[in-house]
């Protein structure tokens, strides 16, 4: 017989000065504590429904527009057909929990986005922005490392367990929280006709999404993926889920631009006032993604369809010195933070903006062409007797020379 001395594992009184102690496998606990437990519980309980049915304060369409000029610049229909979607979706929300107290009223659906736009336009911007503003848990997912259940990559689930692990682990938060599935026009099928092989990472993808995306009670593995199989999954209800998808869909020009009976390059007289010469996306139709790889029941279940405008030189131009966090906004801070004041002659900017067109890498181009210029620079420190360093376009134009001469030979 053991004499093991037996206590409860929260107060820390010993056997002989309690009146109960209920053992378990690798401890005991008291009667008050059992009490003191419960009470927390059914106050926590509580609060979670309050939480759970408590109100969004609306932001108008106008003002969610508003906020994203701060941070994007152009593409203005994006922006609005965005803050109208996100809009409508918190307010489907309130109009739900209002639902359960009045079974008279019309019951909305929920609207996910697709954005169709070239690398480097702003789409994952766009939905980053948008989480802001509205406080709410927000995950973006890369579509190309999804693979079919019980094949090599991530299940389709791992995209909530992200949003999971963003919330706090809050299962409340998250079923009415945004998800960002990027690049999904690379699980596209290869062609318009059904698959007669088994596409585990194209068509078999976009088959295992259809249930998340449109609202489903799924399973979620609360650590992510299957490193840790023995976890409890979490039910996570997605009905509530705000999923807006981007991807570049290079090549949907030509199918847009077949419909439209014209060709891609050079347009014949009659068409110039029928068709947007920049932009062929502003033309873009549902039936435009499916030929493109899309199934039917995934463009069904994508209902806001929107574009955003390539970026020429005006608006990246701007995007270099206007948003809120500006790239070149950003050095001048960091210099700044060093006591030292940073400035740019003009003609930069302007050398700056004519390689990144250049490149064709949008506005990303911009930060790695800014990097190549200013490495040594931020390396060396070295300010005048004014602690003030200028940027001269004859400086930018031989580091990016020298850059472009490595990358040649």
């Amino acid at each position: 017989m053991s004499n093991k001395q037996e206590y409860c594992l929260i107060c820390g009184k010993k056997e002989e000065e309690l009146s109960y102690l209920l053992q378990g496998v690798k401890g005991s606990i008291c009667d008050n504590c059992i009490e003191m437990v419960y009470k927390i519980y059914q106050i926590d309980k509580q609060d979670n429904k309050k939480t759970k049915n408590k109100q969004f304060k609306l932001i108008k369409p106008a003002e969610i527009k508003e906020f994203l000029d701060k941070y994007v610049i152009g593409q203005e229909e994006a922006k609005k057909v965005l803050a109208v979607a996100v809009y409508n979706h918190y307010k489907r929300l309130n109009s739900h929990i209002n639902l359960k107290h009045n079974t008279d009223e019309v019951e909305l659906e929920k609207s996910n986005i697709l954005l169709v736009g070239e690398t480097g336009t702003g789409k994952t911007l766009l939905a980053k922005t948008i989480a802001k503003l509205l406080d709410v848990p927000f995950t973006i997912a890369d579509a190309t490392a999804l693979t079919q259940a019980g094949y090599v990559g991530e299940d389709v689930e791992s995209i909530l367990a992200g949003l999971y692990q963003n919330s706090g682990y809050d299962k409340d938060a998250t079923e009415r929280g945004i998800v960002f599935i990027d690049e999904l026009d690379k699980i596209a099928r290869k062609g318009d006709n059904p698959s007669i092989t088994r596409d585990v990472s194209g068509e078999g993808v976009q088959q295992a999404l259809l249930k998340i995306i449109e609202g489903a009670i799924v399973n979620v593995p609360p650590e992510g993926g299957r490193k840790h199989p023995h976890q409890q999954f979490i039910k996570i209800d997605t009905k509530n889920i705000l999923f807006i998808c981007g991807g570049a869909f290079d090549g949907l020009e030509k199918i847009i631009a077949r419909r439209l009976n014209t060709q891609a390059i050079g347009f014949n007289l009659k068409d110039k006032d029928k068709v947007h010469k920049f932009n062929l996306l502003r033309h873009i139709i549902p039936q435009d993604v499916k030929s493109f790889g899309l199934i039917p029941e995934i463009v069904g279940r994508l209902p806001v369809l929107t574009y955003l405008d390539p970026l020429d030189k005006d608006a990246l131009r701007r995007i270099l010195t206007e948003p809120k966090n500006a790239i070149l906004k950003q050095y001048i801070k960091l210099f700044e933070i060093d006591g030292i004041e940073l400035i740019f002659e003009e003609k930069v900017l302007e050398l700056i903006v004519e390689k990144a067109v250049e490149y064709k890498v949008g506005a990303r181009g911009l930060r790695s062409l800014c990097e190549t210029i200013m490495t040594d620079a931020m390396f060396e420190m070295k300010a005048d007797k004014n602690n003030t360093l200028k940027i001269t376009y004859k400086y930018a134009l031989e580091k990016l020379k020298d850059k472009e001469n490595i990358r040649v030979a």
